[in-house]
């Protein structure tokens, strides 16, 4: 399916402005900005796949989701608009501003972030729902889109927030935590030419003052607004500070399409004078640390596998994994560690006669076979994150016990089962 779940409120002949959710919530959390909003724009909400009833068609990434948001919008007739996401929705609108610029008359980044955490860390959260389900998710949301304050005060937020969560589709819940686990764009956001204005909550532990600092330093002539006693979702904490920014920044910076006729653009309206002034320039949060070794050319005009092979590699076993292999490479190991790289991971794990479920499996049962405890955990851990359940990783070892020897078994079921609960738990 490639539309979304879609409202409309206010004039129909009222320029467009989009309200973007977040992941795990509908387009309700924007209720208490509409009824202003709508009285100067045409405000368009949309749910992501999956959430609030949406049908649970998941998107891969990013880009593939804002294509879709484009069809929606093509098929209504939109094509000029302005633009406000939070968090997963704020991802989305700098993935429009950079690749679709001509859409976008004005931004709003709320709660956003250039890279969302480590991709490692939403890979995990994919693994704990895929076998818990949201549930876990859904009872700790409370404290992270919250202040404690306004959580303990505000109960039935507080459970509609956990409802959201507990509703959505878990197979497009974990389609969007890969799709930010692939989400980065430090490196351009210096080509965002649009008005844009960065609000966060003071208090946001998730993507807080210090990624919105990030946006404001790489994007040209962003503007900053710090939200006092709001964390995450401060579109529901602080309703009335939001739309009072949102309205002051769309009302003033809202730049003007190019008129193909003249070959001309108007000049747009003085941006909105930032609420917090922005800070000096500063360095992006990380840097991916350059592989030990880098790859010879391979000649004969065929593509290298090095590079496939890195992210390969990262996607499969984590981040956290690779940086330890590399960093720990020297002189002696560091040829070792680009051979495997290239060979195993770039040319056998990216073939695509197998998907990565299927390959799991095959490794799972090989390294049972050859008695290597210390690869099979890893590759456990690598299992769950391309989509083995532990049931399935269970009949794996039982096929393996079968054909590798009861023996060799009963040491991988001791080393999985090990693995699998440090994986699954949730954390408290």
């Amino acid at each position: 399916m490639n539309t979304l779940q879609y409202r409309f409120d206010g004039p129909e002949d009222a320029p467009v402005l989009i309200l973007g959710p977040s992941l795990g919530t509908t387009w309700h959390m924007w209720d208490r900005q509409v009824p202003e909003l709508a009285k100067t724009w045409r405000v368009f909400r949309f749910d992501l796949p999956g959430h609030g009833g949406a049908p649970a068609y998941p998107s891969g990434s990013v880009g593939e989701l804002a294509g879709r948001l484009l069809a929606t919008l093509d098929g209504l007739g939109v094509q000029r608009f302005g633009y406000a996401g939070c968090a997963f929705s704020g991802a989305l609108g700098i993935e429009l501003a950079l690749r679709h610029p001509e859409r976008i008359a004005s931004l709003a980044l709320i709660a956003a972030s250039p890279r969302f955490g480590t991709a490692d860390e939403f890979r995990q959260r994919g693994v704990i729902v895929r076998t818990n389900g949201l549930d876990p998710i859904a009872r700790t949301s409370p404290e992270r889109w919250f202040t404690g304050g306004f959580a303990a005060a505000q109960p039935a937020i507080t459970e509609w927030a956990v409802q959201m969560v507990r509703t959505t589709d878990p197979g497009c819940y974990i389609a969007a935590c890969e799709a930010l686990a692939a989400f980065d764009v430090r490196a351009e956001l210096g080509r965002i030419g649009v008005p844009t204005l960065v609000l966060v909550g003071s208090d946001d532990q998730v993507t807080g003052p210090a990624e919105a600092r990030t946006l404001v330093a790489g994007i040209p002539d962003a503007r900053l607004a710090v939200v006092p006693g709001a964390s995450h979702l401060v579109p529901v904490e602080q309703p009335a500070a939001v739309t009072d920014l949102l309205v002051r920044h769309f009302s003033t910076a809202w730049q003007p399409a190019f008129d193909s006729t003249t070959g001309q653009m108007a000049i747009p309206a003085a941006p909105l004078k930032p609420v917090l002034a922005a800070p000096p320039p500063v360095a992006p949060l990380a840097e991916i640390a350059p592989p030990v070794a880098q790859p010879a050319p391979m000649g004969m005009g065929r593509p290298d596998p090095y590079d496939a092979g890195i992210k390969v590699r990262r996607e499969v076993l984590g981040d956290a994994h690779v940086d330890r292999a590399l960093a720990t490479a020297d002189e002696f190991s560091g040829d070792f560690q680009e051979f495997i790289t290239r060979y195993a991971w770039g040319e056998i794990w990216d073939r695509p006669g197998l998907d990565r479920r299927s390959r799991s499996c095959v490794t799972l049962t090989a390294l049972v076979a050859g008695g290597h405890l210390d690869e099979l955990a890893f590759h456990t851990r690598a299992a769950l994150r391309n989509g083995l359940t532990p049931v399935e990783i269970k009949e794996v070892l039982l096929q393996a016990a079968v054909y590798c020897g009861v023996p060799a078994a009963n040491s991988a079921f001791k080393v999985a089962q090990q693995v699998i609960r440090e994986e699954t738990t949730p954390q408290e």
